[in-house]
């Protein structure tokens, strides 16, 4: 734990040390008159068109309280400290500002609910009605199984595998931030053009049409407010902004991107981001919340937004990202133990440490002793016949080398 600890700490040094602590707009208006703007940039011209509609329907807070959502946010974007958050962040506000506004679309304009769509496709596509078959047999212990990850990790493994890229791969939190913002408009937006009934809409009413004034329901989850004897999930998804946003499952669609992201800078741990994974594709059809499909199009939805917005280098674990510097050189490293760098930053590294080294040593097993930082040597893949023969080669006499060496033939 010390090792992780000591990483842990540097990290949020330099991370700390790597912000602009400026707060004079000033600057940020520097910044924007120097800035050559490429056709990439335009994608902000719509954030601020989507802002704009979605501000306009948005009923409560009323007007003109809520100008000081715009108002807040040109604030945050001027002041350099509060920018280098805010922008990368773009497309994450979008996301939640398009998902609150939505329940104020008037019905008459909005397409009709689909109620009898994904369980007819379950049925075609996977020869049963799977989510159904799951909600059979409940349990207690299922429950919190199947509650963990839907209810609890889902809305905070974003912000800790934020502060981990923030602490350790620095440069990939903007690259996190654009996939996982845009998924979530694509998803939000499918959802109200294409709004569908959940399992749970199922159980309650059959297959009767569908209103927009149905209230939501906590499904599987109401069994957790009855267990703990508190009423917050009912009450929560009572006034679900976006009641029948079945398809494409979004929990579905964070648990994978955050699982590929895993997998592409800390490998060692894929199995475990895989596993949280498949455990909440499980929960949310046992919950009641999402039938297969739904989980199916919400795992295609993120690996399409990540293999869109991440950088092939990135995704191929080839830019920095992968292992220690140690492992990556093929070097003994300076203290025992495993996993002492597990999570050690690139940005540690020195520009000697940085700089390619065009050979492997001979001895793949990494020392376990205080060796030195730089022990795998070149001198350690010269054999000791060819040694005493060559001009100018000394390990231990400052005669140095001679290079390139004289022939002696």
């Amino acid at each position: 734990m010390r090792p992780v600890l000591r990483a842990t700490v540097n990290g949020l040094v330099a991370g700390v040390n790597r912000l602009d602590k400026s707060f004079s707009p000033w600057d940020t208006v520097k910044k924007f008159r120097a800035y050559k703007f490429t056709i990439k940039d335009s994608i902000y011209i719509l954030h601020i068109l989507s802002a704009f509609f979605w501000l306009a329907l948005m009923q409560v807070p009323p007007f003109p309280y809520k100008l000081a959502i715009p108002i807040l946010y040109a604030i945050a974007l001027l002041i350099p400290f509060t920018s280098q958050f805010f922008i990368p962040a773009t497309p994450v506000f979008s996301w939640v500002l398009m998902f609150y506004s939505n329940q104020f679309l008037p019905a008459d304009h909005r397409p009709a609910v689909h109620v009898v769509l994904l369980p007819t496709l379950e049925s075609v596509l996977y020869g049963a009605n799977i989510s159904d078959i799951l909600t059979h047999f409940t349990h207690p212990v299922l429950d919190i199984i199947a509650w963990l990850p839907y209810g609890v990790i889902h809305y905070t493994f974003p912000l800790v595998l934020a502060a981990l890229l923030w602490l350790f791969r620095p440069p990939t939190l903007p690259v996190f931030a654009k996939a996982f913002g845009y998924q979530n408009c694509i998803g939000v937006f499918a959802q109200i053009v294409l709004p569908c009934a959940a399992p749970w809409y199922e159980i309650i009413y059959g297959l009767t049409p569908a209103a927009y004034g149905t209230p939501g329901s906590a499904g599987g989850l109401g069994r957790i407010d009855d267990l703990f004897g508190g009423d917050g999930y009912k009450r929560t998804f009572a006034s679900s902004p976006l009641v029948f946003g079945a398809f494409p499952s979004l929990h579905a669609a964070w648990a994978t991107l955050e699982a590929l992201f895993i997998t592409a800078l800390w490998p060692q741990y894929a199995k475990w981001a895989w596993a949280y994974a498949a455990v909440l594709y499980w929960s949310t059809m046992y919950l009641s919340h999402h039938y297969l499909i739904d989980v199916v199009g919400g795992a295609c939805l993120a690996t399409a937004c990540f293999y869109f917005f991440v950088p092939e280098e990135l995704r191929n674990g080839s830019v920095n990202v992968a292992g220690d510097k140690y492992e990556r050189y093929d070097l003994e490293s300076r203290r025992g133990g495993v996993g002492a760098d597990e999570f050690a930053s690139d940005w540690t590294l020195s520009d000697e440490e940085e700089t390619p080294i065009a050979y492997r040593s001979p001895n793949p097993a990494k020392g376990k002793g205080r060796g030195h930082r730089h022990t795998a040597s070149i001198a350690s893949l010269i054999r000791p016949d060819e040694r005493a023969g060559e001009e100018g080669w000394s390990p231990v006499t400052g005669v140095g080398f001679v290079f390139p060496p004289e022939s002696r033939r």
